[in-house]
């Protein structure tokens, strides 16, 4: 029997370390909501424009020689593409990334310029983790989940180690309600780790909120059939994971789901507000609290997790 190694606190610290080595903190953005300060974690300034890169960097530094030379294979609709392609440019191992045939052309693009290799596929006919693992099984080289792995779990989980540094240095409450962008759960997972003592609040786009479904359930519910169409194309996760679900079920975490409207007003509000470019899956955090559907209370830290969009959708958002 084989046993999957689990995520641990110590090990989110320990990519904390990682991380401090060779990236500044992303910066830390407190406004007021509701009458009380709300601070906004901003990944969305990350070199690859989202957090992915830690749970990338935390992985693929943790392989042997050997298996660097063999390389990586990794599946994604973008922003844990790009993490792992620039993981992998500054550690010289070859990456091969399956993205949808829908992808985003910026993160495609964005994946292309890293010198991964890109393999796509039809998100509605095929399975990516199915191409994914044949492709590794031939080459040899180490499948990077993008959320269903320990070291990525614990890698995602370091923005909450920074946060909370940040935190205490500009004067606020300790973190006590953590809001997160979910679409498999594994930056959700890593926060609830770094993050002991807070309540942990998932966030997905309405008619693909497994998480919060599995989270009441008390067991995985997989998105049902058909689900709507989405602009959060990061968040398009059909299934969570056991090692996400399981971390976040025995934290008691729990979720709620956000409309396309929300979502939308929440772009702009942050463009308005933290002068930032967010996009509509790293926006759900800050749309639950706009929305009243999350009451902000002292402590309140969301996670904005991306920002990589597309030049024409994103200007219509801002033009409506």
């Amino acid at each position: 029997m084989t046993i999957m190694r689990q995520p641990t606190r110590a090990g989110v610290r320990d990519a904390a370390a990682k991380m401090a080595e060779i990236l500044p903190a992303s910066p830390l953005m407190v406004r007021e909501i509701n009458g009380l300060k709300v601070a906004f974690k901003m990944e969305s300034l990350q070199p690859v424009g989202a957090f992915k890169l830690r749970g990338a960097w935390h992985r693929l530094t943790a392989l042997s020689d050997t298996s660097r030379t063999r390389g990586v294979v990794a599946f994604s609709s973008g922003n844990h593409a790009q993490g792992v392609a620039w993981a992998a440019k500054r550690l010289g191992i070859a990456a091969t990334i399956v993205m949808p045939a829908d992808a985003p052309e910026t993160k495609l693009r964005a994946t292309m310029v890293l010198g991964a290799e890109v393999v796509r596929y039809d998100r509605a006919t095929e399975s990516r983790e199915k191409i994914a693992a044949h492709l590794a099984h031939a080459r040899g080289a180490t499948l990077v989940p993008s959320f269903d792995d320990a070291w990525v779990i614990e890698g995602q989980g370091s923005a909450g180690i920074e946060a909370a540094v940040q935190m205490a240095a500009a004067g606020l409450p300790a973190a006590s309600r953590v809001i997160v962008p979910c679409g498999g759960g594994g930056l959700a997972a890593g926060i609830a780790l770094a993050l002991p003592d807070a309540e942990i609040v998932t966030v997905e786009p309405e008619g693909w909120d497994d998480m919060r479904r599995s989270l009441e359930a008390g067991w995985i519910e997989p998105v049902g059939d058909a689900p709507p169409p989405t602009a959060c194309d990061a968040l398009q996760t059909p299934r969570v994971a056991e090692r996400t679900f399981d971390v976040l079920s025995r934290r008691g975490a729990t979720g709620v789901a956000v409309s396309e409207g929300e979502i939308a007003e929440a772009q702009r509000w942050a463009a308005r507000h933290l002068r930032a470019v967010v996009e509509p899956g790293g926006a759900v955090g800050l749309a639950a609290i706009l929305s009243r559907r999350v009451m902000v209370t002292p402590g309140t830290l969301v996670l904005i997790s991306g920002g990589n969009v597309d030049p024409v959708a994103y200007g219509a958002v801002l033009a409506a």
